[in-house]
């Protein structure tokens, strides 16, 4: 006799059908929407919990024909449309769309053409709760991975992210061994969805639920998997097993250029040799012909630079095609080589298109960002001498520089504080915090391409805490962009990411030294080029009571215990 599972949704999962527009004050609610041509609709959620909201789009349907610019779901991080945007949902949204607020209210708008289609979307929202056990970091050429509470009932309310990273040029295979999610047609309530590559903002490989033994392959040595979860019939759960093997085409990337390599064998494979190697500008040749090497700046031989928010991403594509006959019965296959800057890193992707099937590979680099203090506001002499000895309440001038060949980069400072430990666990006092001054002496320089500055007065700690150190958060935007992240200035308020990857790298620089403990201190200093990334110190030296008063005009409220 064989085992037979029956999963039968209970009364209690039926969601609500809603109409064009609501407010609602549940701790959690489903909602099935239906909507027509010409609807603007928006839904509000706020409720006094003093918890974030969670909110799920786990099945939309969009008329066939529609653009992100006619249709669309717009996500507000506050209680009305004039609250910051979080996101948009549109019909070529690769991903399982998922929004966290920053407080206990939250907006969407759901906008439709004038196409005759009955659009379809469920969506669901709770209360984030903290789940033990729930995803995390996986490295290695192979692991395991199990839902919370595994082989018992999961709970409800997860929404459990495992980030796998397998070995450089390898691909990874996930394979579920146990699954047992809750069934539904479109996998609505609860579910498992996979992404190529290190976020779930897009690469959906496949969204599964119910009962079933689904395995999945990545384009590269990076995977994300998801489990969600909503607030009833929670079953097994599951139990999965992933290994890696290598990848037949390399590709390296850096905040300078893109490397291809591709094996000679692997072309012969395919039916092709070198000379039969083109890229979007077939004037680029390879540089080296055994293996066959392409290595180029990434705003030439005709790449293609896209912002999508989230990640800038640098395409080309590799041609292999037959030449010099009037016929062929050789298949034309492409290579899309896709270099995506992402989380202080650079994310490689290669897809080999073979009669419309897609193969791909991805790996990581990194931003290429260094932080320096000049000698004045010209920034034309930075300071090599380390340590940096300054005057109690000196102007520094610091400036942020972005190594990259591509023009069109804009450097922007997010963040800038200081402690006096270099962990940065204990007492930390802003400079600048989103975007915005928070030291009276701070002043920000215009964008200028690759460069972002600012200026502030050298201070030190009280209570006898003999360094400080300065620790900067950097983000990385497209200059085409007109209301990218960079141009927008200080942002008081932010949206909280639910994705462990954000798209900006962090930085330090010094050491500097008040110049009164000059003759006391060790004079073995060192020399440094400006693109070492090192600490910023500032030691204390015996105040004077002049001197002392001067530090307490520095003690402002932005002082506090982390």
């Amino acid at each position: 006799a064989r085992e037979v599972h029956l999963l039968i949704p209970l009364p209690l999962l039926i969601p609500c059908l809603a109409r064009c527009g609501a407010s609602f004050d549940e701790l959690y609610k489903a909602l099935k929407i239906d909507l027509n041509a010409d609807a603007n609709c928006a839904w509000h959620i706020q409720r006094n919990e003093n918890q974030t909201i969670r909110l799920i789009f786990s099945y939309f349907e969009f008329a066939p024909s529609s653009s992100c610019e006619t249709e669309s779901i717009k996500v507000y991080d506050g209680s009305s449309t004039n609250s910051p945007l979080l996101g948009q949902v549109c019909n070529d949204t690769d991903a399982i769309p998922v929004f966290q607020s920053s407080s206990d209210s939250l907006t969407f708008v759901i906008t439709t053409n004038s196409e005759d289609f009955e659009r379809s979307f469920f969506v669901y929202y709770y209360f984030e709760s903290e789940i033990r056990n729930c995803g995390g970091q996986l490295t290695g050429p192979n692991g395991t991975l199990t839902s919370p509470n595994y082989p018992a009932p999961y709970p409800e309310f997860a929404y459990c992210v495992w980030h796998i990273e397998a070995p450089k040029n390898s691909k990874i295979q996930l394979e579920f061994q146990d699954f047992f999610l809750e069934l539904d047609l479109n996998c609505r309530f609860d579910f498992i969805a996979v992404y190529d590559g290190p976020t779930t903002d897009t690469g959906l490989i496949g969204k599964v639920c119910g009962r079933s033994q689904p395995t999945f392959e990545s384009s590269s040595n990076v995977m994300t998997v998801v489990l969600s979860t909503d607030y009833a019939n929670s079953y097994r759960g599951f139990s999965a097993y992933y290994t890696s093997s290598p990848l037949p085409t390399l590709l390296t990337c850096s905040s300078d250029s893109m490397t291809i390599v591709l094996n000679k064998t692997y072309l012969a494979s395919l039916g092709y040799n070198e000379t039969h190697v083109r890229l979007n500008d077939p004037s680029c040749s390879p540089v080296i012909t055994d293996p066959v090497i392409f290595s180029f700046p990434l705003a030439s031989c005709g790449t293609i630079k896209k912002d999508d928010g989230h990640s800038i991403t640098y395409t080309n594509i590799i041609s292999l095609s037959a030449t010099g006959n009037i016929i062929t019965r050789q298949k034309s296959i492409q290579i899309i080589v896709k270099c995506i800057m992402e989380n202080n890193s650079t994310l490689e992707v290669v897809y080999i298109t073979k009669d419309n099937i897609i193969h791909k590979t991805i790996a990581l680099g990194r931003y290429n960002v260094s932080m320096s203090f000049y000698d004045s506001d010209s920034f034309s002499e930075p300071i090599q001498q380390s340590p940096y000895y300054v005057d109690l309440n000196q102007t520094l001038f610091t400036q942020v520089s972005l190594h990259s060949t591509d023009p069109n980069l804009l450097v922007f400072i997010d963040t800038c504080v200081a402690s006096p430990e270099p962990d940065f666990g204990s007492l930390t006092y802003d400079l600048i915090r989103s975007g915005c001054n928070k030291d009276d002496t701070v002043e920000t320089y215009p964008l200028l391409e690759h460069y972002a500055r600012f200026k502030f007065n050298a201070f030190k700690f009280l209570q006898s805490f003999a360094s400080v150190y300065l620790q900067c958060d950097i983000l990385i935007c497209d200059s085409n962009i007109t209301n990218s992240r960079c141009t927008q200035g200080c942002i008081s308020r932010r949206k909280r990411d639910i994705s462990s990857y954000l798209w900006k790298t962090n930085t330090v620089v010094g050491p500097i030294r008040v110049k009164r403990d000059f003759r006391s201190a060790d004079h073995s200093a060192c020399v440094v080029t400006p693109t070492v990334l090192t600490v910023l110190t500032f030691m204390e030296p015996k105040a004077s009571p002049k001197q002392s008063t001067l530090c307490h005009m520095f003690q402002v409220s932005q002082l506090r215990k982390k």
